[in-house]
């Protein structure tokens, strides 16, 4: 399969194809306004909204940002990442406090909660005006951003079922809840969430089990860049030792290297070559 030379706007299942374009968009999510309203009517979303907080020390983000393009036929609202050393002492204290997860399921990483939280009525305003076709929604979002991006159609889903996102497309996704929250999301999105791990990433293997868990649905790119529905055993293991080591966080580990954006938009160009 050639790499895709316009924006997969289908509306249902899943598909490589889509997994592509919706890091294609995270990627966007990074650039400055300007270049996102550009590119976006280039792929045929003829509406943009920006989400953007900022946060004062000593918080250890700088702000949030997040876009939502729109056409006749989908939106995507698309969640940009962070450096990891950025929320380093999130994602590896065991101890961080927990917040009570969407309609009072489970529990939520207090960290995530607080920094989806100044964001998302703009982002359910944005969804409620451009909807107006009956649009499939995406949620996609890469390390925090996807976090972020998994809460807010957790939010969707679980305060108001009615306005449940047709898909949740994540790269490289820190362990956000607990298990009641990661099974009462499946519930809703059993067949719609996707969540693409690059072999040794030490963002995804945190913060620490048994607290923090994962949603379900992994698709797993391996040291190789081959894509599969699994992680095989052996390279669990290695990954959860690799995720022990002290220089993880390094920039040159490839705990980091695995994380960065353009490592899984480089994998899944190869597996849809």
């Amino acid at each position: 399969m050639a790499v895709p030379d316009s924006f997969d706007q289908t509306s249902s299942g899943y598909s490589l194809r889509r997994a592509y374009w919706l890091a294609r968009a995270v990627d966007l999510a990074h650039k400055d306004r300007a270049a996102v309203e550009d590119q976006a009517a280039r792929w045929g979303f003829d509406r943009v909204r920006h989400h953007e907080s900022r946060f004062t020390p000593p918080y250890p983000l700088q702000d949030v940002q997040a876009c939502t393009l729109a056409s006749d036929r989908m939106i995507v609202t698309a969640f940009r990442g962070t450096e990891p050393t950025r929320i380093k002492d999130w994602l590896t204290d065991s101890g961080t406090p927990l917040k009570p997860g969407p309609g009072g399921n489970g529990y939520v990483h207090q960290g995530f909660a607080e920094a989806l939280e100044p964001v998302y009525p703009d982002v359910r305003r944005a969804l409620a005006d451009l909807r107006t076709h009956g649009q499939a929604v995406y949620f996609t979002g890469h390390g925090l951003g996807g976090a972020l991006a998994m809460l807010a159609a957790a939010r969707m889903y679980l305060e108001d079922p009615y306005q449940a996102a047709d898909g949740v497309y994540t790269y490289g996704q820190p362990r956000t809840c607990d298990r009641l929250l990661a099974e009462a999301f499946h519930r809703g999105y059993g067949g719609r969430m996707y969540r693409f791990v690059n072999n040794g990433d030490i963002v995804t293997q945190l913060p620490p089990e048994p607290v923090f868990t994962h949603v379900r649905a992994l698709r797993y790119i391996d040291s190789g860049g081959r894509l599969h529905e699994s992680m095989p055993m052996f390279s669990a293991l290695t990954d959860r030792a690799r995720g022990l080591t002290a220089g993880a966080f390094a920039p040159a580990s490839d705990g980091i290297r695995d994380h960065l954006m353009h490592s899984y938009l480089a994998a899944l160009e190869k597996n849809l070559g």
